[in-house]
């Protein structure tokens, strides 16, 4: 459970107090849909759960937009040569595929802003850190190339509403592990070294529960041991034995995370807000419900 559950949890809390949510998946997994257990979606909005819809962006589908909405060119079916020509293009200038996605988001904001559009809050469930400083970077980068026109106009309004924290917040997830925090602190350090979006919080996931105090450890160590480990069984079962063993698991993984969340702490110095580990199978509303109710918790609401 990643970020797609925080982003779904968070849609899920808005909801609970009234706000029009939409909940924007940019890496086409089709997953996010799962934690409100509803089909797919694609690039047309589609409500999911009371107050809360998600679509799905598809840059062909954002192309066939920007020109129907600023050419004016009419659209019907597949675009052919000019996805061909949109291709060749994308490839050699940067930032061109990445503005069709962090366009439309804006896009959506904006027309919220302004009274054409329902959302009183849009949510991304935007793509991994490797991604996501071009996908924000690409105004600035177009902006760069073109500096006339319609374009610049456009990548204008675009990077002032990235810019505007009234507005936008790039909020984080993690989990407590080496490599998610070693590229958490990277990714924050280059935001802030290349972009002008303002940073939220970090959402630590799937922190594990402390089960035992330091001080609780002896008398539990001792239940292992022989003869005491014998008379627990005796007692309780064969099943005691893998209960310990689960026990001893737990402390341990609680206890090699913790170096982790200390390097977190000491490197970052954005909020954090802390969600539990949930023992459960499989996704669906049971754990957005669980997810949300962790970040209200969290938040104080």
């Amino acid at each position: 459970m990643g970020k797609s559950t925080v982003a779904a949890g968070l849609a899920h809390l808005a909801a609970q107090r009234g706000k029009r949510v939409l909940v924007v998946e940019v890496d086409a997994k089709g997953d996010l849909t799962d934690l409100f257990e509803h089909a797919r979606v694609g690039f047309e909005p589609v409500e999911v759960a009371r107050g809360i819809s998600v679509m799905t962006i598809d840059t062909e589908a954002s192309l066939r937009e920007y020109l129907k909405l600023n050419l004016r060119v009419p659209m019907v079916g597949r675009i052919g040569p000019i996805a061909s020509m949109f291709d060749f293009v994308a490839n050699a200038a940067p930032g061109v595929k990445e503005i069709l996605t962090i366009g439309k988001i804006g896009w959506e904001v904006r027309e919220s802003i302004e009274g054409r559009a329902p959302w009183d809050l849009v949510i991304v469930d935007a793509a991994a850190s490797g991604h996501v400083v071009a996908q924000l970077g690409a105004p600035e980068a177009i902006g760069g190339l073109v500096r006339m026109g319609s374009v610049s106009d456009q990548t204008g309004w675009l990077q002032a509403l990235l810019a505007d924290p009234e507005i936008t917040a790039l909020n984080v997830v993690v989990t407590p592990e080496e490599m998610p925090v070693a590229e958490t602190i990277e990714l924050i350090a280059r935001v802030r070294d290349e972009l002008e979006v303002p940073l939220g919080v970090v959402f630590v996931n799937r922190v594990l529960p402390e089960l035992l105090h330091r001080a609780d450890e002896v008398l539990f160590g001792a239940l292992a041991e022989e003869p005491a480990g014998a008379v627990l069984r005796d007692r309780a079962g064969p099943g005691a034995s893998s209960v310990i063993a689960a026990g001893r698991l737990a402390v341990a993984l609680r206890r090699s995370r913790a170096a982790h969340l200390t390097r977190l702490h000491e490197a970052i110095d954005l909020p954090k807000l802390y969600l539990p580990e949930l023992f459960v199978r499989s996704a669906g509303i049971r754990v957005t419900r669980l997810i949300a109710e962790a970040i209200g918790d969290e938040l104080g609401i």
